[in-house]
């Protein structure tokens, strides 16, 4: 089969995002996703979330910026540049990402399968021009060339990909839908205070009788720590899987055993994005300010740890490192039974969950070995 070469601009309409000004309230917390780089992975599919909202009056004055649902997002800026995925609805981006609204005809799925197999490519234009903090600006994203199969092809190719990413957010979304089970447990028993005989509790200064307030850091276990996995080590093929700050749950896989944790379950911090992760597998640690967090109350199980910590807002800016303010907080220190009850209950859906998550490894494995077999027509479809 022939490729053929074509500019970015030839797949669609290109438009660069925009951030609303930060001094006016108005314009976030409102009904639309405002997406930036820290919401997009490497393949992302669908952005189905982001960390802030904006609102009508920011769509008043950045009309000309909002792109609709199916628009192919990419990050243009530092490291992140070349991270992708498609929109779900009506959004803005910021500045930091040029987004392609595909021309009629053009399937915008394979357009972003196919910015998502040309990552180097993209990422090559972008870091090459050996500035501190690399931009592709919208004109050098318009004139990247690309290599594509036939046109009739397209079509097909985004059908039998999109097959798998659709199973494997599916299992997302199920994931999502637990997780959401087990959080509104803990606050109608931890935070509304209606857990199993409080009818019978005196509640005191907002405390129940037998209860305690204790600060994170009183909890937290010392952890022999194995050594630091360089990034370039875990994004290679291997049977351990490694889990770092990202949102992806699992950062990558690496063979290094020496860097294995094996202390179950554990939970892991990231101390810039405040991704917090309850780990209930065999795994190894990145390095990049990854932090480890395991109770050192036989009785606290991780799994009440790990929502008491969820349930704490780690939105404080002011702090540097987040880590600090996290162990600074505190958390409810229940009677033994009621966080027996509790774990019981969750301990099960914890395990659900991770099972979902396993399934999604081999789907993802097997859609990125069919992904530039598709492309180049190692494989006819």
């Amino acid at each position: 089969m022939s490729l053929s070469e074509l500019s970015v601009s030839d797949l669609g309409q290109i438009v660069t995002g925009k951030t609303p000004s930060t001094k006016n309230p108005a314009f976030f917390d409102g009904e639309y996703q405002f997406v930036t780089p820290s919401d997009l992975d490497w393949k992302t599919y669908y952005c189905q979330s982001t960390e802030r909202t904006v609102t009508e009056d920011a769509k008043q004055i950045l009309n000309n910026q909002f792109i609709p649902a199916n628009t192919v997002m990419v990050t243009c800026i530092g490291n992140t540049i070349g991270k992708c995925g498609l929109s779900s609805g009506l959004c803005l981006t910021n500045q930091q990402i040029n987004s392609i609204i595909p021309h009629d005809g053009i399937d915008s799925k394979f357009v972003y399968y196919l910015l998502a197999q040309n990552t180097d490519v993209i990422r090559g234009f972008g870091l090459g021009g050996g500035v501190a903090t690399p931009i592709l600006n919208k004109n050098a994203f318009a004139r990247i060339k690309l290599r594509v199969p036939p046109k009739q092809r397209w079509a097909n190719i985004a059908s039998i990909l999109s097959a798998y990413d659709e199973l494997i957010q599916n299992n997302r979304r199920r994931i999502q839908l637990l997780e959401q089970a087990a959080r509104i447990l803990y606050k109608e028993w931890f935070v509304s205070l209606r857990f199993p005989g409080h009818e019978h509790t005196k509640i005191i200064n907002g405390i129940p009788t037998g209860w305690h307030n204790i600060q994170v850091k009183e909890l937290l276990s010392k952890i022999r720590r194995p050594g630091k996995i360089p990034m370039n080590e875990y994004l290679i093929e291997g049977s351990i899987p490694c889990v770092d700050q990202s949102r992806e749950f699992i950062g990558g896989y690496t063979e290094n055993k020496d860097a294995l944790i094996d202390d179950l379950p554990m939970i892991v911090f990231g101390d810039h994005t405040r991704i917090l992760k309850f780990i209930d597998f065999p795994f190894a640690c990145g390095a990049d300010g990854t932090q480890l967090i395991l109770s050192n109350d036989p009785c606290v199980s991780q799994e009440y740890f790990f929502f008491s910590l969820d349930a704490i807002d780690l939105s404080n800016y002011f702090y540097a490192r987040h880590f600090k303010f996290l162990k600074d907080q505190f958390v409810l220190r229940p009677p033994d039974t009621l966080i027996q009850q509790f774990t019981d209950i969750v301990k099960p859906i914890m395990i659900q969950i991770r099972l979902l998550r396993h399934q999604n490894h081999p789907l993802s494995k097997a859609r990125d070995i069919l992904l530039p077999k598709l492309m180049n027509g190692e494989i006819a479809v």
